[in-house]
């Protein structure tokens, strides 16, 4: 399909301009088709504001990036009402939230009124200021980044907020060989003209890319299976006795729902015609990564919340 073939050409242009990160990359296309927002962790210097701008320049969108500082008030990224002299009246100002795709840069470091104006905007997709409310755009995507480091002065969102993001995707360090591309790439890109990134796809064919993955078949089989995996994470101590001692709390039936969707845009992204286990098991771990709280037992053994959705992919079967 001429659809899916811009969206493969979006990929590719992405990974034109990054060396690596190929999980990052999918995923955010998969949160873009499955229609979520996405939580993206790692060191700084490793790509995750250049992927969020790369994938906002190849969509004919609206981009804006908001760096979440101590200070930031809900009004800096929600607009405000202004007086308008002229008219004796108010008018309402729309701030950044109301574009596309908005990267929120180190969404940990702005307080919690910040964060809550945020995440209350992603999962009712409108603003309200006043007694009036203000609808989002249909494409909306946002795209929040924190670092694990420097934790003094940070706000950490709290676990039933941090379920309003689709994916919570943890980006690591490249290879040595990826790290060698990499400084070649920067090197020719300061020799070379760098050309104006020109837009591959519309918003319109993103939308219709949607309807698309929301056609997908998946199997009552898998349905089922993806129930299990999602059930075990709540009384995992019926597989297994050292499982159930790793897990304080299991995700919600949003896990289950996003694991769905996520199966079908991935299917839908990789050319196939229906879901596999394959692609529920390759979604599980950024969808139940931030789902999960861990027990102490689990942190003092040191034991992470990978291995814990790993050990849940193991233990339960297979239809």
């Amino acid at each position: 399909m001429e659809n899916k073939g811009k969206l493969i050409n979006l990929r590719n242009s992405i990974e034109s301009k990054i060396v690596g990160q190929k999980d990052l990359i999918e995923n955010l296309l998969v949160c873009l088709i499955a229609d979520g927002h996405v939580l993206i962790e790692g060191m700084p210097g490793l790509a995750k504001t250049t992927a969020a701008k790369a994938i906002a320049d190849g969509i004919k969108a609206d981009f804006h990036r908001v760096q979440f500082t101590p200070d930031l008030l809900p009004s800096d990224l929600i607009g405000t009402e202004i007086y308008v002299h002229e008219n004796s009246s108010f008018t309402f100002r729309k701030g950044p939230i109301f574009n596309n795709i908005l990267l929120a840069d180190e969404i940990n470091r702005a307080p919690a009124k910040v964060q809550s104006a945020l995440l209350e905007a992603m999962e009712e997709k409108q603003v309200t200021v006043g007694h009036t409310s203000y609808k989002l755009p249909e494409l909306y995507m946002v795209l929040a980044t924190q670092n694990p480091i420097e934790q003094e002065g940070t706000y950490n969102l709290p676990e039933a907020q941090l379920d309003r993001f689709l994916m919570y995707v943890v980006v690591g360090y490249p290879s040595h060989e990826e790290e060698l591309l990499i400084a070649n790439l920067d090197e020719n890109k300061h020799k070379n003209k760098v050309k104006k990134a020109e837009n591959i796809t519309s918003q319109e064919e993103i939308l219709k890319a949607r309807k698309e993955a929301l056609n997908i078949h998946i199997s009552d089989n898998l349905k089922d299976y993806v129930v299990s995996i999602v059930t075990a994470t709540r009384d995992a101590g019926k597989y297994d006795e050292e499982l159930g001692s790793w897990i304080s709390s299991g995700a919600s039936t949003r896990a289950t729902l996003a694991m769905i969707r996520c199966a079908k845009a991935l299917a839908w992204l990789r050319g196939d015609e229906y879901v596999t286990p394959s692609h529920i098991q390759k979604v599980a771990l950024p969808i139940l990564r931030h789902r999960i709280i861990p027990s102490f037992k689990s942190e003092a053994d040191g034991i992470t919340r990978e291995m814990i959705i790993s050990r849940l992919l193991e233990i339960v079967a297979i239809p």
